[in-house]
């Protein structure tokens, strides 16, 4: 017997949705069957549907948008969280054994290294192809750039010019002599810089940049980039290269301490005249063993769609993937910026020979 076409409401993706995320939504839930086809008056089943999430994420932004791809589809994430290396760690000890239907990773180091361990499969999914800019995504859809991330300068307003800090180039200068702070080179931030560097320059003039550097640090490298822009605010250092969503959030934190460090600060974009600003990815990448294809799917495409996108910024401070969502008042005020033009997949294919250069260079 061939049952007849059923009536899905759950699976009507809302208007807001993009048309192309909606999409793909609508037809994952169509292929798990959101109705089972049975006699007249039998009972519908109430299997709950989910989708296992494994995240190096830790924003309340990010619990919302979950909630709201629940109301949405009647899918609901289950979500566990860990730093990056962690969950690599995790997901190579748990093999075909594991939960995870959607893995979501901070910088394209940690995408990278995701499918360089075989741990994710490509989506083959063209609506996601649809959804995420070339330049944001794997070419064999192993993973999808959700929000961009620009490392910059943030700089001490009342002791540093604008001009001074146009340029990554000019922290190797006199001019910062024991006046700057960073954090760690093994940080995944700092290993996708410079990798970028290495692609765009080559190993010679990226080990320089990273010798420059790392002589004129005011401390031993330490700490996240928010403790850098508390030693830039509180007079130990004069500028320090951090992700731009760190100085947006401590300018407008409910910590009167940290706002007012804030008010301090000052973001410089580098390299407008010359490559422009290194912009890396948050990302999601579907998981090998995936045992809810579809509801990963469509969390993905949801997470693409325009009003996750708008939410990200929103509440989180990233930048979207795509040029057409209205970007909130503080991140409108960083104006507009060039974009380092770098293959992201060069950021993680040279990993290991950044940290060898920054080893090299004595940056530790």
């Amino acid at each position: 017997m061939v049952c007849p076409p059923q009536n899905r409401p759950a699976s009507a993706a809302p208007a807001r949705l993009s048309r192309l995320a909606a999409g793909l939504i609508s037809i994952s839930l169509f292929a798990i069957g959101l109705s089972a086809c049975a006699p007249a008056g039998a009972p519908t089943p109430t299997a709950e549907r989910v989708v296992n999430v494994y995240s190096s994420r830790h924003y309340d932004a990010d619990e919302r948008l979950f909630k709201a791809f629940q109301d949405a589809t009647g899918i609901r994430p289950r979500v566990i969280t860990a730093e990056g290396p962690a969950l690599l760690q995790r997901l190579k000890e748990e093999g075909d054994q594991t939960s995870a239907d959607v893995i979501l990773m901070v910088d394209v180091g940690n995408l990278s290294a995701l499918a360089k361990e075989g741990l994710v499969q490509p989506a083959n999914a063209p609506e996601l192809d649809a959804l995420v800019p070339e330049r944001l995504r794997d070419p064999q859809g192993q993973w999808y750039g959700l929000s961009r991330r620009l490392r910059v300068i943030a700089y001490a307003k009342d002791r540093v010019r604008p001009e001074e800090v146009a340029s990554l180039d000019a922290l190797t200068g006199p001019r910062f002599k024991g006046k700057l702070c960073a954090r760690s080179s093994t940080n995944v931030y700092n290993l996708s810089m410079l990798a970028a560097r290495i692609e765009r320059e080559g190993a010679e003039k990226a080990l320089a940049w990273a010798r420059g550097v790392a002589a004129n640090f005011a401390r031993q490298p330490q700490g996240g980039d928010t403790d850098q822009l508390r030693a830039v605010a509180g007079g130990q250092c004069d500028a320090a290269i951090v992700n731009h969503y760190y100085v947006v959030r401590m300018q407008a934190s409910a910590d009167p301490t940290d706002k007012a460090a804030g008010q301090t600060l000052a973001i410089s974009l580098p390299d407008q005249a010359g490559a422009g600003v290194h912009v890396n990815v948050s990302g999601a990448a579907l998981s090998r063993y995936s045992k809810n294809r579809a509801e990963a799917l469509a969390l993905i495409a949801y997470l693409a769609g325009p009003q996750a996108q708008a939410q990200v910024a929103a509440l989180n401070d990233e930048f979207p993937i795509g040029p057409d969502i209205a970007l909130p008042p503080a991140l409108a005020a960083l104006g507009p910026f060039k974009e380092d033009q770098t293959p992201l997949t060069a950021l993680g294919a040279r990993q290991s020979q950044a940290q060898q250069l920054y080893e090299q260079a004595g940056w530790r």
